[in-house]
């Protein structure tokens, strides 16, 4: 019913419900923190099945890490395990199924696969679409602070011995405010003059906002004093690259303001009215009456360019073996008694 472009992926199972899934990694983060790198993944995801419309029922995760015989590997097994379970606990979902290998290649370098299911009636899907001309923009959640500023680029760097002082990417996580975020938005999609709502995922209301309007094949303008922060002195591109946790960016009706915030200030959420779509096709950011930015959209989200990458054959792969000499019965030990094929009951 819903694929690529969305939030999160929808089908259909008949009686008028659907299946919503999304899957994301988070592996540089919890490469460098990794409690709060896998926490902050497990956040990330529920949101987006939220943004759906869909109440997550499900937790699941696919986990590669480094031989457990090196200590560095041990702590990032064990900060990923706790951040994974510790988020999920405190917001009430279970993790149900999960699968992890260990292996050299993944010293130092965890892969971190988060997932999420829920479910929903097919009329209750919404789409992260910002139209109509006037329509105001609200932002819910936690006040905007200086963390996980650059965290989508720093997920796509290559890790090194600098990439300790990226710390300072890495979000923070608020499973309680994300629960009761998850709540209202699950109430607020009840009302009829919810027009478009989206996750502030990977370069927060940048993306959020600028992927809106593409979708709406509309512009928007955001008036940046009016976004919650958490702190004085905040800039502009701060606020733009944030990534804050627990956020929704709202599109409504006009005239309707004032009950999507009675609604977040009944779940004691911080929200404000940031702005309002426009038909100029362009991305406009004001502070005080002073213009930031002032861009078209679809540079930001549709004409992004697309990496093709060319796979190779690793060496060992094209080497014949000689079998016979291997003793089956060491082997066969040997594997059963590897981390990656043994009981994962010390991780569920």
């Amino acid at each position: 019913m819903m694929g690529p472009g969305e939030g999160a992926g929808v089908v259909d199972i008949g009686d008028n419900q659907a299946v919503v899934f999304k899957v994301e990694s988070h592996n540089h983060p919890s490469a460098i923190e990794p409690y709060q790198g896998a926490a902050t993944g497990v956040g990330g995801i529920i949101r987006d099945i939220v943004s759906i419309g869909a109440r997550p029922i499900q937790l699941l995760n696919s986990l590669r890490f480094g031989e457990l015989d090196s200590r560095q590997n041990q702590l990032l097994f064990k900060g990923v395990v706790a951040g994974i379970s510790g988020y999920g606990n405190c917001i009430g979902i279970p993790t149900v199924a999960g699968e992890i290998e260990f292996d050299t290649h993944y010293d130092g370098n965890p892969l971190v696969n988060a997932m999420c299911v829920g479910i929903i009636d097919h009329d209750r899907i919404q789409k992260g679409t910002a139209k109509g001309i006037g329509n105001p923009v609200i932002y819910v959640g936690l006040k905007t602070g200086r963390d996980g500023i650059h965290g989508a680029t720093f997920a796509s760097e290559e890790l090194n011995e600098s990439s300790e002082s990226k710390r300072p990417s890495v979000q923070i996580g608020d499973p309680f405010v994300g629960k009761k975020l998850m709540e209202a938005t699950l109430e607020a999609i009840t009302y009829p003059e919810l027009v478009g709502i989206q996750d502030m995922g990977a370069a927060g209301l940048t993306s959020s906002s600028s992927e809106m309007a593409a979708k709406g094949g509309s512009g928007i303008h955001l008036t940046l004093e009016k976004v919650p922060v958490r702190e004085r002195g905040i800039s502009p591109y701060e606020m733009m690259l944030s990534e804050t946790q627990e956020r929704m960016l709202l599109v409504v009706e006009k005239g309707a303001e004032q009950k999507f915030l009675d609604l977040f200030e009944h779940h004691e959420l911080d929200s404000a009215v940031i702005g309002e779509v426009t038909n100029t096709d362009r991305f406009v950011l004001t502070y005080d009456g002073e213009v930031f930015a002032d861009i078209p959209v679809q540079p930001l989200s549709d004409e992004a360019p697309v990496y093709i990458l060319e796979g190779q054959s690793a060496d060992y792969e094209k080497e014949e073996h000689d079998y016979s000499t291997i003793n089956a019965e060491d082997t066969l030990l040997k594997l059963l008694g590897h981390p990656t094929m043994a009981s994962k009951y010390w991780a569920y």
